[in-house]
This record gives C-alpha cells, sequence and structure tokens, in this order.
C-alpha cells in the first residue's frame, strides 16, 4: 500500500518535519557531488554494526567517530526512491506528530526514535559490514507516534487488488498495522537466512523505529495536548 494523503489537518505549522526534510535532501544532493567518494562517506556516517562488534574495527575509531552515526545515517539515503518514499511518509504523518508535540519535542522525539531503530537494527545484525543508511527508522517512529495518536484517521492510499492498484480511503490503525505486520514478518525472515554481507532493506530499523516510537510517546508528549479540534468521517 502506497499512502497519497491523511484527512487530518494539523494545528501548527510543520517547521521542524519541513526542516527535516529539507536536510534530507540536501544531504542527498552533497552524496551526488561526491562521486567516487560516497563510498567511504556512507561508511563514515553510516551506522556499520562491524564497527561496535568487532573489537578490532571498534578500536580505530574514538568515541564521538562512534557516536555520529546513530544520528548522521538517518539524513542518508541510497537514491532517489528511497528518499522520495521516506520523505513523502514523513510529510504525510509528521506534521500530525509535531502538532501534537510541538517543535522542539518533535526534534528531540524524531532523533530518539531514530537511535531506537540504530540500536535495535545493530543488535539483530551485528555481523554486518554493510552500513545502515536512510531516514526510515525515524519515520517508523512517527508512523508508531501516528498509530497511538490518531488510529481511526483516514488515509487514502493506493492498494494492490490482482494486478491493478485502486485508490482507497482507510483507518490509520489498518494501514499503519499492515505495515508493521509486513515490517515484523518480514525481519523475521531476513534472520533466517546468512544476509550480513548483503545489502537490502533493514527492516528491523523499521521495527525498532515504530516500537521506539510507541514508547518514546510516553516520554515526549505533553501532559495537556492540544484540543483536538477534528472528527474523522
Amino acid at each position: 500500500m502506497i499512502p497519497i494523503r491523511d484527512a487530518n489537518p494539523s494545528l501548527r505549522p510543520p517547521i521542524v518535519n519541513y526542516l527535516v526534510i529539507g536536510v534530507c535532501l540536501g544531504v542527498f544532493f552533497y552524496e551526488l557531488a561526491l562521486g567516487r567518494q560516497l563510498e567511504r562517506f556512507a561508511f563514515a556516517y553510516g551506522l556499520v554494526p562491524v564497527r561496535y562488534t568487532h573489537w578490532e574495527i571498534a578500536a580505530r575509531f574514538n568515541w564521538v567517530e562512534q557516536l555520529i552515526p546513530f544520528f548522521s545515517y538517518m539524513f542518508l539515503h541510497g537514491g532517489w526512491l528511497h528518499l522520495i518514499g521516506n520523505m513523502w511518509t514523513l510529510y504525510i504523518f509528521g506534521d500530525n506528530i509535531e502538532s501534537e508535540l510541538g517543535h522542539l519535542r518533535y526534534a528531540l522525539f524524531y532523533l530518539a526514535s531514530g537511535v531506537a531503530a540504530a540500536v535495535i537494527q545493530l543488535v539483530t545484525n551485528f555481523d554486518s559490514a554493510v552500513p545502515t543508511i536512510g531516514a526510515s527508522g525515524a519515520v517508523a517512529g512517527v508512523m508508531g507516534a501516528y498509530f497511538v495518536l490518531f488510529p481511526r484517521a483516514r488515509i487514502l492510499a493506493f492498494v494492490p487488488v490482482f494486478f491493478f492498484f485502486t485508490l482507497v480511503e482507510i483507518p490509520a490503525y489498518v494501514f499503519l498495522g499492515f505495515w508493521f505486520l509486513l515490517q515484523f514478518f518480514s525481519g523475521t525472515f531476513s534472520l533466517l537466512g546468512d544476509a550480513k554481507h548483503m545489502a537490502g532493506i533493514a527492516w528491523w530499523a523499521h521495527i525498532g523505529g515504530f516500537i521506539g516510537g510507541i514508547l518514546l510517546l510516553k516520554i515526549f508528549k505533553p501532559s495537556r495536548s492540544l484540543p483536538r479540534l477534528r472528527r474523522y468521517l
């Protein structure tokens, strides 16, 4: 299923959401300009599990160099489709979470969700030498928060029916619940094979980000939220 929009107007301008999208776009254009240096850049600022789990590799880096990738990886992307998919999803769901949390809380929530995703990816792929890059873990945290805060909001999505796609408006809990189950089963199957030397989708970063977003709401959600002046039809 591909989300097109949600029928859930935000009550504040999503300044941080736009800023994150802008930074990711800027970093991606910088990546395009790197040419042959791109791979080295990805290994330096992407999250590479063996940098933390293999002592002989970890010893080459100081603690700052080891800490930076937990944040920098979520602003890198591996291609146009990767970037557009993540930014479009963030655009749809992020504005409502920013409206609910406030600008500063949302910024911290987004980064914390990305770190949670990175930790789970590291634990479940501890022997991988492939850099994990992309905003999808942090975006998954936003989706997890949306699942809790706006379960009945309507999502307009392209849904495959046999060999065709049709536009369907479905509740957020159905769309996001199906998405999470897909990530969970795909992530579980990925652990059954030897994928440590193969590039692919970071399923467990998605899972960790989604669950992390749900749990982090208890920390970042204000005790008194803005009044919800919206109805879901």
